[in-house]
């Protein structure tokens, strides 16, 4: 039996050993070299880059991509609540199809998703010329190159995630929790805050984190929608491979980012576990 399963597992393992276990230690090795006089690296030993991360112009950006992440994750949420919810109350025959127009933005490339919201954006663009032409705004708005246009680009990448996370909770509530919630007198918003947010709980955190952890890593939404004006971590690892040539800091900032995001991820693994036990014990 322990061969079989060992055979079943080793094509799985390899997979994740050959490319994530060992890319992730290559990027923590890395980290503990200099850059090289024309860049590259050179390999004597030194603690530097990981101190130097903690300078506060790193640490300034690492809050401010924080803080825009969060920010996505927040709207993300208010976003895809509510269309998990309504999503997972119609009859089955309709729940698929809808989950396929949530699917639907992957089919076409993210680049080309994200030029899209230039055109929407900009100051001649569709939302500022439907605006004007109505007589809303007498000048247009400043809608790109500003925080405003990274959230909503990464929002439009990413609610798809909070939106499958959410309905893979909601969708597990039977009815009959909402009808002993009303049969005991509690009316629709005191049952969704005491009964259905509540059990939802495990949705919430694995769509957060899978929005946070994908938004501070991005790099060609602030890139594009940001003009350059605005650096989070992920344009500050990009620039340190492509432009400074410095492989080691950018190894560093790359790992300490991957750490970020495992322990988070671990977080929510032991969030939803304890949730579950939660559940298990009141039944």
């Amino acid at each position: 039996m322990t061969s079989r399963r060992a055979l079943l597992l080793g094509p799985g393992l390899a997979w994740l050993t050959a490319l994530l276990i060992l890319p992730c230690a290559l990027i923590f090795v890395l980290g503990f070299f200099e850059r090289g006089v024309y860049g590259g690296i050179d390999y004597t030993f030194t603690t530097e880059n990981f101190a130097r991360a903690a300078d506060p112009l790193y640490a300034g950006i690492f809050l401010y991509s924080a803080r825009i992440a969060l920010s996505a994750v927040l709207v993300s949420l208010l976003i895809g609540y509510p269309a998990a919810y309504c999503i997972a109350q119609q009859p089955k025959s309709r729940q698929i199809p809808l989950l396929i127009l949530v699917m639907m933005p992957f089919w076409s490339n993210f680049l080309i998703r994200t030029y899209a919201w230039i055109v929407l954006l900009n100051r001649e663009g569709l939302i500022n010329s439907a605006l004007t032409g109505m007589g809303a705004i007498a000048e247009p708005l400043p809608l790109l190159y500003n925080d405003f246009a990274i959230v909503t680009g990464l929002v439009y990448g990413y609610v798809p995630f909070m939106i499958l996370a959410l309905y893979s909770s909601i969708s597990k509530l039977g009815p009959e929790l909402a009808e002993a919630s009303t049969d005991l007198g509690a009316d629709g918003l005191r049952t969704f805050l005491r009964i259905t947010l509540p059990l939802t709980l495990p949705g919430i955190a694995a769509g957060s984190v899978f929005v946070f952890v994908l938004s501070i890593g991005n790099f060609v939404t602030p890139d594009l929608l940001g003009g350059g004006k605005r650096t989070m971590l992920g344009n500050l690892i990009y620039d340190q491979f492509l432009t400074a040539r410095d492989w080691p800091f950018g190894a560093t900032l790359a790992f300490l980012l991957v750490a970020l995001m495992m322990l988070l991820l671990t977080l929510q693994a032991i969030f939803v576990h304890r949730a579950s036990g939660n559940e298990e014990a009141r039944a």
